[in-house]
């Protein structure tokens, strides 16, 4: 599977989004959770006008709408995707180590291996573990139905009609929301750290049930609450 392409592609979408949606009024009243994105206006806020532009950039930003569904639009998350696309979560991931080893007093035993950093044979595992955190935080706030599944996977088959691919995200879509499940495809601590950056991107922090998720997936990926934290705040900072 090329889910390193797709990832990049839709990382880098992100401000585009964000910023024709904080031009529109949020709520999650028209049409509910993912579909209220889909209002055929064309007004500022709505996706059709994102859709209406020719190449991969408005499929990108169409699929990442339907991910953020009516998540409020948020600088951070805006700012942040654009930090060269796939390669910014690696960077954010990296600085945040060396600050929360700083704080402890204690040198690296090793350089982490964070996306950016290490082989090009596994980018792709990065890839595939950010791409299953993201598509569970979009579900985190509960409103992913059966007809919202279905737009999403459309929007994702015009970015890449890759069988493969395909059939893997129809299976993470369709899966009960679990924290656990979504930690076990960690096999790093730097892979546990980029996901849960990906999450905080993602997630509506201002919503019980979305922090809530947020929390757990934080006790599931083993994060020290010192890196927690400091990967919660480069995320910030990355926006200012």
């Amino acid at each position: 599977m090329n889910t390193r392409g797709l990832l990049d592609q839709l990382l880098k979408s992100g401000q585009d989004l964000l910023q024709n949606k904080a031009g529109g009024t949020q709520n999650k009243s028209a049409g509910g959770g993912l579909g209220g994105l889909l209002g055929g206006s064309g007004g500022a806020g709505g996706l059709g006008s994102l859709l209406s532009g020719a190449g991969g950039g408005a499929l990108a930003a169409g699929a990442m709408g339907l991910l953020l569904g009516s998540k409020k639009a948020r600088s951070v998350g805006g700012k942040a995707l654009t930090y060269g696309g796939l390669a910014a979560l690696g960077v954010i991931a990296y600085k945040a180590y060396g600050n929360w080893q700083a704080q402890q007093g204690s040198a690296p035993k090793t350089e982490p291996q964070t996306l950016d950093r290490v082989p090009a044979a596994q980018v792709e595992q990065h890839s595939q573990a950010i791409l299953k955190a993201l598509v569970a935080a979009a579900k985190a706030d509960g409103h992913v139905d059966e007809r919202e599944r279905a737009l999403i996977e459309g929007e994702f088959t015009k970015l890449d009609n890759d069988q493969e691919l395909q059939q893997w995200l129809h299976a993470e879509l369709n899966k009960p929301l679990d924290p656990t499940d979504v930690a076990r495809a960690a096999s790093t601590p730097e892979m546990a750290a980029e996901m849960y950056i990906a999450s905080v991107m993602l997630v509506d922090e201002e919503s019980f049930m979305e922090k809530s998720y947020l929390d757990e997936l934080a006790r599931q990926l083993k994060l020290e609450p010192g890196l927690k934290a400091e990967l919660e705040k480069q995320v910030r900072q990355v926006s200012v």
